[in-house]
């Protein structure tokens, strides 16, 4: 285990500011299933945004749905409003890879043609493996590939991270 310690509720202060500059008429927020949507429920109550935020998953275009299988989430994709013209700010807990961001994509325009689509994320661990980044990051770190860095949420709706080492 790494002796890595991130403040999540520090960084969440970070990601509201830098949420904050990203807004524009007609955006939505929209979390990636489940940190990102918890991630993005606070963001609507705290910046006082009219509406509902989206939840969106990436369980049926993950180009490892094969190995992982249908996971409960597949029902978690929820979006209240229209996507066609609609500027979409993705809110997401950690960005590695991008696979889950280009399956998020892929979902989101099963539901129509957004304006624009944007991402922020909570942490940016580098380790891309596709040509995705985001337009803010409230924080960025470097973890070997074998650490897996994940929100968790209190019973209080207060965020901390676990670090995992993968098998």
């Amino acid at each position: 285990m790494s002796s890595l310690s991130l403040d999540a509720e520090a960084l969440y202060v970070e990601l509201r500011q830098g949420v904050k500059s990203l807004l524009k008429p007609e955006l939505s927020l929209v979390g990636i299933w489940s940190g990102g949507a918890w991630l993005a429920e606070r963001l609507q109550a705290d910046l006082g945004l009219p509406g509902e935020h989206g939840v969106i998953s990436s369980t049926l275009h993950r180009d490892d749905f094969g190995a992982r299988g249908l996971a409960s989430t597949a029902d978690a994709t929820h979006l209240p409003f229209a996507i066609d013209g609609r500027h979409i700010l993705l809110i997401d807990d950690v960005l590695y890879t991008g696979r889950t961001i280009r399956a998020v994509i892929n979902e989101l325009f099963d539901f129509g043609r957004p304006a624009s689509v944007q991402l922020a994320v909570l942490v940016d661990r580098g380790g891309r493996e596709l040509p995705i980044q985001p337009a803010f990051a409230a924080a960025r770190v470097t973890l070997p590939a074998a650490q897996r860095l994940s929100l968790a949420r209190t019973d209080g709706s207060a965020f901390t991270f676990t670090l995992q080492e993968e098998h």
